[in-house]
């Protein structure tokens, strides 16, 4: 069982999962049938995803055309029909156990022995599900998230009898089809994603209840000072009071007071116009940052971190795992486990001892893993090991959290490593770029090259969430780190493979030289959002483009290929993905053995001139040229030229 196998899927469920899922497979490649048990809902399905693809086509996001994508999509309301010849079924039914082992019963009789067994379920565990099955070692836990076309994150969730071979071929599947899986290895409640968020609104819950604070408090200081995508009790309403209220209850777990009210008085969010906001006759979620005051945001973070030290503790997934999770599915401005290192997992521990001492509740109480890296030492960051481990002497390259650094042959490689947020710039990587580039000894240096880690994307843009406590002024500034690179003493050269879009595209910009394989994508899409390139990218498109195509990408918001990218000259080469390492190796080898000091000189010069008259652009150049000319590397390049050998030029 393996990818290599899976040619044909099928998707049980039509509805916003199920026509999601179908979206996602057809576009990755992949014939697939959609399967639900009336005709009018999987009509509805198919005309969601013709509607999907038809926008997705005109803003120019598909690689080919709708219709050649729904044309690898069948439908059908026969069971046997949709999974007889299906090397991988996705079963997308209602959260119904009973109606799931129906399925799952029949599945086992009309597929092949070594069809994966899938189920998209969030809530019901997987081996329950899988108890019906004699070959349960081939069921496994696919969660998408909704909607699947726009959400990046997939749990492969084992269950108790679910085999390695099953689950790496699943995990396989989903990076097939462009999506970031994680292993989820133990079937416990919540999955990863959904035990992490648990407290987030359910503790701030009890805040309430308790009269410690007040609903817009909470919010406000959830969002706009710990930067989490929006405040707790604005996700209640949105997700819906009563799913949560569900969720506790199906646990056994204690609901807070003012949670029991909403449900009681039928105020469930927004589909019934008031839950903890008023939808109706008021302004809906209206917190502003002025809002935020003395909320315990630390009682919240630090519940969560808890559940964080449980996953991790008993081997259910990574901390990388976590983090990927909680980025991709719950749009956190950064890792729950690495926010921990920072805050102290001495500070975590002290909190929930405290809290559980005056509360005397259980939730409180401490997973054993995060007691055992305390008296360890290992209390995050500043100890050098937490969750994660850290290099502690400070000022080594590789030192940073959200780069990978390595200096070899006088290259200085950089890799904007946050491969689960497609590498998006956070305030946070920004200023650890400018730093490493302000601080490092250029001497050592003789040629930069900046890529993105994984294998989506340069960089998709900004990370929005990292700047949402940032003050409207300070983000008036140019930010330092394009200005940085853009000045830099050395070339530097962006290796782009997948999307450079936004801020990732003001930084590829920012870059001397860019090249990129032929299923990269450009874009400045800030427009869609009300925004403009605020890194430069306005004004450094108009002078690579021309004011026409410059005006084009910023005020369409749209993307170009490679090739179209290459045509207009925004990036020096477009190149097969197979040639790309190659291509790039040819280049730094050109920049790294060229003379630094002209180098050097040749950049100034020329980022300088386009500011400049042609007069003052020309007499800086001959200034330049004149400065070079009593140089060793001048005289080295003179005689290796005589000799008719390569010269090696000493920076001097």
């Amino acid at each position: 069982m393996s990818l290599d196998s899976i040619d044909r899927v099928a998707v049980l469920g039509a509805g916003n999962m199920g026509h999601g899922i179908t979206e996602v497979t057809a576009m990755a490649g992949f014939d697939v049938t959609m399967r639900d048990i009336k005709d009018e809902f999987v009509e509805d399905g198919y005309e969601q995803i013709a509607w999907s693809l038809e926008k997705l086509e005109e803003k120019d996001r598909l690689n080919e055309s709708a219709d050649e994508i729904l044309g690898r999509i069948e439908t059908t309301t026969d069971l046997e029909a949709a999974v007889e010849d299906a090397d991988l079924v996705v079963e997308a039914a209602p959260e119904n156990l009973e109606l799931k082992h129906d399925i799952f019963t029949d599945l086992e009789t009309y597929c092949d022995e070594d069809t994966l067994l899938a189920t998209n379920t969030s809530s019901l565990p997987i081996s329950d599900i899988a108890e019906v099955v004699d070959t349960s070692e081939r069921v496994l836990g696919l969660h998408f998230f909704n909607p699947p076309v726009k959400m990046d994150l997939v749990e492969v969730i084992y269950g108790e009898d679910t085999s390695d071979e099953a689950a790496e071929a699943g995990y396989e599947w989903v990076e097939s089809i462009d999506k970031t899986p994680i292993y989820v290895r133990k079937d416990v409640r919540g999955f990863v994603v959904n035990t992490i968020v648990g407290p987030f609104g359910g503790e701030a819950a009890w805040m309430i209840s308790e009269g410690e604070s007040t609903v817009r408090e909470a919010d406000a200081t959830m969002a706009h000072e710990r930067g989490y995508p929006m405040g707790p009790f604005e996700l209640a309403d949105l997700t819906g009071i009563d799913v949560g209220y569900h969720v506790r209850k199906e646990a056994g777990d204690p609901v807070p007071p003012i949670t029991e009210e909403k449900v009681e008085a039928e105020e469930l969010g927004q589909k019934t116009g008031k839950g903890f906001y008023d939808y109706e006759d008021g302004d809906g979620a209206d917190y502003g940052p002025d809002d935020a005051g003395d909320f315990d945001w630390l009682r919240i973070e630090a519940r969560m971190i808890n559940r964080a030290a449980f996953l991790v503790g008993d081997g259910v997934a990574t901390p990388e795992e976590v983090d990927t999770g909680v980025q991709l599915g719950l749009g956190f401005p950064e890792g729950i486990c690495r926010r921990a290192d920072k805050i102290g997992l001495d500070t975590v521990l002290e909190k929930l001892e405290t809290m559980q001492a005056e509360t005397g509740a259980d939730r409180f109480g401490p997973h054993p893993y995060l007691v055992e890296l305390v008296e360890e030492g290992k209390t995050g960051t500043e100890a050098g090991e937490g969750f994660y481990e850290y290099d502690s002497d400070d000022g080594e390259l590789d030192s940073y959290h959200d780069l990978n650094v390595t200096l070899e042959d006088e290259v200085l490689q950089i890799e904007l490593d946050r491969p689960s947020r497609m590498n998006a710039l956070s305030q946070g990587l920004l200023e650890e770029l400018d730093d490493l580039l302000s601080t490092v000894d250029t001497d050592e240096v003789r040629c930069v090259t900046i890529e993105g880690a994984g294998d989506r994307a340069f960089s998709a843009g900004a990370d929005i969430t990292s700047f949402s406590s940032a003050e409207p002024t300070d983000l008036m500034d140019v930010t330092p780190a394009f200005e940085t690179v853009n000045d830099f003493e050395r070339p530097v050269l962006a290796k782009i493979d997948g999307f450079c879009l936004g801020g990732g595209l003001e930084l590829a910009l920012a870059c001397d030289l860019r090249i990129a394989t032929e299923r990269s994508s450009f874009g400045a899409p800030e427009i869609d959002l009300g925004l403009i390139p605020g890194g430069g990218g306005t004004q450094r498109l108009t002078r690579i483009l021309g004011e026409t195509r410059a005006k084009e990408l910023v005020f369409r918001g749209n993307h170009i290929d490679a090739d179209r990218a290459q045509e207009w000259g925004l990036i020096n080469r477009a190149v097969d993905r197979d040639a790309f390492e190659e291509t790039i190796d040819e280049w730094v080898d050109d920049l790294a053995s060229g003379p630094p000091i002209g180098l050097k000189v040749a950049k100034k010069v020329m980022n300088e001139g386009q500011d400049a008259s042609i007069d003052a652009a020309i007499a800086m150049e001959s200034q330049g040229f004149g400065l070079l000319s009593s140089t060793d590397d001048v005289m080295e390049g003179a005689m290796a030229f005589a000799e008719d050998r390569e010269p090696e030029f000493e920076g001097s």
